[in-house]
């Protein structure tokens, strides 16, 4: 009998990574985390025994909740969640079922702490103009929905890191940087193994934008253009990040949607 509170892999997997997407609970018991240390892109992992003290916070939210396989751990809390007033389903199959697919997994090994308000911190410099603003994108996008970012003098990025538990990112020396010819958007595709066909894609765009190395792909001067225009268009950075998450967006579901598609501009019913 089909479960109408529920949702496929599949159909969540077109809509990770899109603004449309859902709040993802993971609430595997501590035994089947610890053997699968893995979590579906953008998801939080929340205690399913504390549910009644959390579930307020996702009231008016659309929620999917994922177990070990789908079973009475997911359909208790999304029950839970419900009562709070969230538009609550479940994840057909959970997490094996979402696994056996062979859809992407974060490791958790490389993911940042979270800090106080269980969101990551993140810190660059100031002034973003193509990776500062993809990588925030690719993070909140695939990551962490709720993750902050700080943008600060370039010499303090280091130093503001270890003051205020932020992780550093885009600056030489550190893990979350530019490695050879990839920059610091491919190094996080890779790391956090979201290696997928569109990512890939936009991956090489944001490469060649960021390093000067137009020829990588025909968007790459697109980008490069959209982006210094859209820096010259905001004082403030955090205002320019918002901004530029709709050029991402875009820039996404046209390389996992519409590559093949061609435009032309054809005069209809007018006169020769």
């Amino acid at each position: 009998m089909a479960n109408f509170n529920a949702i496929s892999c599949e159909k969540l997997a077109r809509l990770i990574g899109t603004p449309k997407a859902p709040v993802i609970i993971d609430v595997r018991t501590t035994e089947d985390f610890a053997e699968s240390p893995f979590l579906l892109p953008a998801s939080l992992k929340r205690d399913h025994a504390d549910v009644a003290g959390w579930a307020a916070a996702f009231r008016g939210r659309w929620v999917v909740v994922l177990c070990q396989k789908g079973r009475k751990l997911s359909e208790g809390v999304a029950a839970y969640l419900r009562l709070a007033g969230a538009e609550a389903e479940i994840l057909e199959g959970g997490f094996e079922g979402w696994r056996d697919l062979g859809l992407p997994l974060l490791p958790v090994e490389k993911l940042p702490a979270r800090n106080t308000d269980g969101a990551t911190l993140w810190v660059t410099r100031a002034r973003p103009k193509i990776d500062r603003i993809a990588c925030p994108w690719l993070i909140r996008r695939f990551v962490d929905p709720g993750a902050v970012f700080l943008f600060v003098a370039a010499p303090e990025v280091e130093a503001v890191a270890e003051r205020f538990g932020a992780t550093p990112f885009d600056i030489e020396g550190v893990f979350w940087s530019h490695r050879g010819e990839l920059c610091s958007f491919d190094v996080m595709v890779e790391e956090f193994a979201l290696s997928l066909p569109a990512l890939n894609k936009v991956a090489r765009i944001v490469r060649g934008a960021d390093t000067d190395r137009l020829d990588l792909e025909p968007q790459a001067a697109g980008l490069l253009a959209i982006s210094l225009g859209l820096s010259r268009m905001y004082a403030s950075d955090l205002e320019q990040l918002e901004q530029g998450m709709l050029i991402y967006d875009a820039l996404y579901r046209w390389a996992r949607d519409a590559t093949d598609e061609k435009h032309d501009w054809v005069a209809r019913g007018g006169r020769a």
